[in-house]
């Protein structure tokens, strides 16, 4: 059994909502959504401490550990995925119906500090004060680039992105620690400037990830599966990314540990449901593997022995997961399966 040492401590900023898929105008599935929650899986496998500041509306119906701020004056977010049978690359139309309330600096908790702090909007609602604020109380924040590139059509809902330099959080990329970002996000991003004063890690599906920091970067790999719903696959690698470092992993191995949770994830529609015994296995492997503790200093380069803490990942894989119920599996039938990701067909042309 693992035993912590230190008692990581995380801040996880961002609302929850409700997703609904949808193919070709039909619903597919409903579900429990929002970064936050994926997040929590993960963290909660690894019985890190952290505190979630989401808001719903009156209208949310969902048990969740973490209690959101409900708002009497806004719906829950909700979001309808659209995918079609008529589209050859396999991408999604994402579509925000309704917003929640924003978070704002005065939700966040004021007497305390986090070790870490996870900025994860889906649908505009963290401000640059609010992400400002994350930083002054956490020390190593990490965000993920769609809470700050997002932008909504007023009449129709559909999501577009912005480059980060247009989208009013530019100024604080130095003195974040983190930024994760998809590979369809990543051209909205100046990697140049951005990896001179951060970590960015780039989240590329079957392909695995690359981390990019300063004049280093490293190609992460993938583990193999069947892709059921590829919602929620970027939030469950962030939460495994922060899982690692939190229990004293280098930055490739932690990132690794993404790549395994994003890869559970997608073999389930909605929520993942982790098997007990494979978590505990993974845990296992994880404590043999740590090189530090929380305070220590970051570690960014890949350690001797990462391929074997690669293959001991996979052989944890190999044990079996909480299989979904066969009418989620019937439906997994008709979505794309082109590797853990979240591509959002976008109208603005990359800049």
């Amino acid at each position: 059994m693992i035993e912590n040492q230190e008692s990581a401590s995380c801040l996880v900023v961002g609302n929850y909502c409700h997703d609904v898929l949808m193919k070709d105008d039909v619903v597919l599935a409903e579900s429990l959504g929002g970064a936050a929650a994926f997040i929590s899986t993960v963290l909660e496998g690894f019985t890190i401490s952290s505190t979630f500041i989401s808001k719903v509306g009156s209208d949310f119906s969902y048990f969740v550990t973490h209690a959101p701020l409900v708002s009497h004056s806004s719906k829950t977010t909700l979001f309808h995925a659209h995918f079609s049978s008529q589209v050859q690359r396999q991408d999604r139309v994402l579509k925000r119906v309704h917003a929640c309330d924003p978070i704002t600096p005065s939700d966040l908790p004021h007497s305390r500090r986090f070790d870490f702090g996870l900025a994860v909007g889906v649908a505009g609602e963290i401000l640059p004060e609010t992400l400002e604020k994350m930083i002054d109380i956490c020390d190593t924040v990490f965000v993920d680039v769609q809470a700050l590139i997002r932008v909504f059509d007023p009449v129709t809902g559909i999501v577009n992105l912005v480059h980060l330099k247009d989208s009013g959080f530019d100024h604080m990329i130095p003195r974040i620690g983190f930024l994760k970002a998809s590979s369809d996000e990543a051209p909205y991003i100046d990697m140049e400037e951005a990896k001179k004063d951060c970590c960015v890690v780039v989240t590329n599906g079957k392909h695995g990830c690359t981390i990019y920091h300063r004049n280093l970067e490293q190609q992460i790999a993938p583990f193999p599966t069947v892709q059921v719903d590829p919602t929620g696959a970027g939030d469950s690698f962030l939460g495994g990314l922060v899982a690692g470092l939190a229990h004293g992993l280098a930055v490739p191995d932690a990132a690794l540990l993404g790549n395994f949770f994003g890869s559970l994830t997608v073999g389930q529609i909605g929520l993942p449901m982790f098997d007990l015994k494979l978590l505990q296995r993974v845990k296992d492997e994880v404590q043999r593997k740590r090189v530090g503790s929380v305070t220590d200093k970051l570690v960014y380069m890949k350690p001797l022995d990462h391929e074997e803490f690669c293959r001991a990942l996979g052989r944890v894989a190999a044990f079996p997961v909480e299989e979904c119920p066969p009418s989620m599996i019937s439906c997994s039938m008709l979505l794309p399966s082109n590797g853990c990701e979240e591509p959002i067909r976008s109208a603005n042309p990359i800049p």
